[in-house]
């Protein structure tokens, strides 16, 4: 078992100060390196860095780090938020920091390998929602390995602390038994949790050009005693190159601030918040309902309490539907990649914006990367408490 170890110096929302750091970093890695300042850049933090390569005789010669394409997911939804198929390059448009970018690859990929993290609320004010919590993970894990073996995905409980309860696998069986046998008790620490997942298992797991890399949290939204914020939050999902959807606990009736938190960190990173016991069941439920009769042992089958947590069949299916949405939002993507314009990699966080020219197409996709190499990244996370304040 792994457990959230506290850390209580701040990454930072943008990384302002890394530009030290990342030279430090490179410097150790590539031997020998010389630095010298990009006459495009108007940023004084944003150093080239450059390493010398020998030759076979010997001599030595300035190689510039670059960055040599961004990936980009893209999902193009119609207004029942189901895919839209047959969109070419030619609709699409892609910006990095206002500047539009030339579009070099693009396909529609249906089989990208996923790393994904299951984070379910375990904590004491969770219980009454726990059942919930479990059916959702365990039909969410259902639906996605059962169509592809290639995907991947961890499980994590938190309260107080994190837990990793079942590291990466594809065995459904293995998942399934780890989820029902949870229980819920103690504080809550939501954004500890987060943070710890994307810097401990994303920032570690395949290259996200090669996989898509996603956490799934169900939960309220509260949070009660994390050292981390919000922003230090979203911060680390970045540098993670991690998207998060969320699943909200909050019942028809009930105000919640939670629900804004799960929004932005979905907004941030270009997923996805769904709230299927949010919605009204209408006044003839044709025998969903059973009038407060809690059926024992099915779950699926309990009775529409209000502030009770406990769900009929009708709200099991809008959880269905819910985590379906999200599956095929992760399996039915467009992929679009390009050469950045400005193309050091000097530890900036570059923003993305993607356009469609099509009228009636939402689309989402990730908001931007920070322009570093795999190593750096993984350094990056490693050295996060050198810094005591990364924010400009």
């Amino acid at each position: 078992m792994n457990r959230l170890s506290n850390h209580r110096r701040t990454l930072g929302p943008h990384l302002g100060h890394w530009s030290c750091v990342l030279a430090l970093i490179l410097w150790v890695s590539v031997w020998p390196l010389t630095s010298q300042e990009s006459p495009a850049s108007q940023d004084p933090q944003a150093n080239d860095a450059v390493t010398a390569s020998k030759g076979a005789a010997g001599a030595e010669s300035d190689i510039r780090v670059r960055v040599d394409v961004v990936n980009v997911p893209v999902a193009a939804l119609n207004s029942e938020g189901l895919p839209i198929y047959g969109l070419k390059q030619s609709d699409f448009e892609i910006y990095e920091d206002g500047k539009r970018q030339k579009i070099t690859h693009f396909l529609r990929e249906t089989d990208i390998p996923l790393r994904v993290g299951l984070l379910l609320d375990t904590s004491n004010s969770a219980r009454r929602y726990l059942e919930f919590e479990k059916d959702a993970a365990s039909e969410f894990a259902y639906m996605l390995l059962q169509k592809s073996r290639r995907h991947q995905i961890f499980l994590l409980t938190f309260d107080g602390t994190a837990e990793v309860v079942v590291d990466f696998s594809n065995d459904r069986d293995k998942l399934e038994e780890a989820i029902q046998e949870l229980k819920a008790g103690g504080g809550k620490a939501l954004f500890d949790s987060i943070y710890f997942a994307c810097k401990e298992k994303m920032v570690r797991a395949d290259n996200p050009n090669g996989t898509r890399r996603v956490l799934v949290i169900v939960s309220d939204g509260l949070d009660s005693q994390s050292e981390r914020n919000l922003e230090e939050v979203i911060s680390m999902a970045r540098l993670a190159e991690v998207v998060i959807y969320a699943i909200g606990t909050t019942s028809y009736g009930f105000a919640n601030p939670g629900n804004k938190i799960l929004k932005r960190l979905a907004e941030e990173t270009g997923g996805e918040v769904h709230f299927p016991l949010m919605k009204t069941l209408g006044a003839d439920m044709r025998g969903y309902i059973s009038h407060g009769v809690q059926f024992e042992g099915t779950s699926q089958n309990m009775a529409i309490s209000k502030g009770q947590g406990l769900y009929s069949a009708a709200r099991f299916m809008q959880m269905i539907d819910s985590i379906g949405s999200i599956r095929r939002e992760l399996e039915e993507q467009y992929s679009l990649a390009y050469t950045p314009t400005n193309p050091e990699l000097d530890g900036t966080y570059r923003n993305i914006q993607v356009k469609v020219r099509r009228k009636g197409v939402r689309l989402r996709f990730k908001k931007g990367y920070f322009a570093v190499s795999e190593d750096v990244r993984l350094a990056m996370a490693n050295q996060d408490s050198l810094i005591e304040n990364g924010e400009e």
